[in-house]
């Protein structure tokens, strides 16, 4: 099945910079950007645009400029508000590796934007702590899912939407308006700082727990040690964690709030913690982890660097299994 799918790229980034994915991928940013205009039409792709510019103006993040420079180089609408966006669904796992031995990081990424699973890229980056490798889409300067060799690997999930009784778009819309308010870091600009800036377990941790963020987000992290993994549910402000043998999914666990993302989150999370202890490869992607909204599969050993990544459309596999060792 691998050798009739498109391969995924594994891009060096070290000694340039995130704009350049846009040269080395063009056709990857064309599928997106296309498949983005079809689902949210393009009147409401330029709207977020110019949204999406004015508060990135205002906000903290040390990587404005290399968004607005991505934008610049594709020079077509959609760059900017697909950097800005978090509307997808999560299942993912820190837990002792049965085979290898110390900690690795099971995930997948659901989204129902079609293209994303076809468009996925592996790209080595580095940082004043060393290098890592982030698995993410050409054109997109925070980090999702990573890992690196040596020091620790983390994916972010997302959390239901706050409840507002007047449906998902009421919901949606109230939750644009408190980021609105917000000048702190969008949780993909933090991972990437701490994908750069952290040299261990607890940095990492510490840093992503105190750290002041846009709008939630739940953190999912593995170390070296056994044992040594938590998830961190964060609010902007405050955050509680989770540690040891961990799953999260879409729902909070340690905070008392109700709802949940995606399909059938709490299910998806109990079929994880079932499977943890799997031996061989993707054993652990099957329903309801893997759904039709799955868009990557991914699994990392944070103590070799040894990592796997696969894309998924809804009809089922989109490229062949990328296998590497983060450097």
């Amino acid at each position: 099945m691998n050798e009739s799918l498109p391969d995924i790229p594994l891009i060096d980034l070290r000694s340039r910079s995130t704009p350049h994915m846009v040269e080395a991928c063009p056709a990857l940013i064309d599928d997106i950007l296309e498949t983005a205009t079809r689902h949210y039409t393009r009147p409401g792709i330029q709207i977020a645009d110019v949204i999406s510019r004015h508060w990135l103006a205002r906000c903290n993040t040390p990587y404005k400029y290399e968004i607005a420079e991505i934008a610049r180089r594709v020079a077509r609408p959609g760059a900017t508000m697909l950097n800005l966006s978090f509307e997808w669904a999560c299942t993912t796992s820190a837990s002792e590796d049965p085979v290898a031995g110390g900690m690795r990081l099971l995930r997948t990424l659901d989204w129902p934007l079609a293209s994303l699973g076809r468009t996925l890229v592996a790209v080595i980056m580095t940082g004043r702590m060393g290098d890592y490798v982030s698995i993410t889409w050409p054109g997109f300067a925070g980090v999702l899912t990573a890992v690196a060799k040596g020091r620790f690997a983390v994916a972010i999930n997302q959390p239901p939407l706050v409840p507002t009784g007047f449906g998902r778009s009421a919901d949606w819309m109230a939750t644009r308006g408190r980021v609105w308010m917000r000048n702190a870091l969008p949780p993909a600009h933090l991972l990437r700082q701490v994908m750069e800036d952290c040299a261990s377990f607890d940095e990492a941790k510490e840093m992503l727990a105190r750290t002041p963020i846009a709008l939630p987000v739940f953190y999912t992290l593995a170390g070296l040690q056994p044992g040594q993994g938590c998830v961190i549910e964060r609010k902007p402000d405050s955050a509680r964690l989770r540690e040891g043998m961990v799953t999260a999914a879409n729902h909070w666990v340690d905070f008392n709030h109700p709802g949940d993302r995606g399909r059938r989150s709490e299910d998806r999370l109990a079929a994880m913690t079932e499977m943890t202890g799997v031996t061989q490869p993707f054993e652990w992607l099957v329903a309801p982890v893997l759904n039709p909204d799955t868009r990557l599969a991914f699994e990392a050993n944070t103590t070799t660097g040894a990592f796997r990544v696969q894309g998924w459309e809804s009809d089922g596999a989109a490229t062949s299994v990328l296998e590497g060792v983060a450097p």
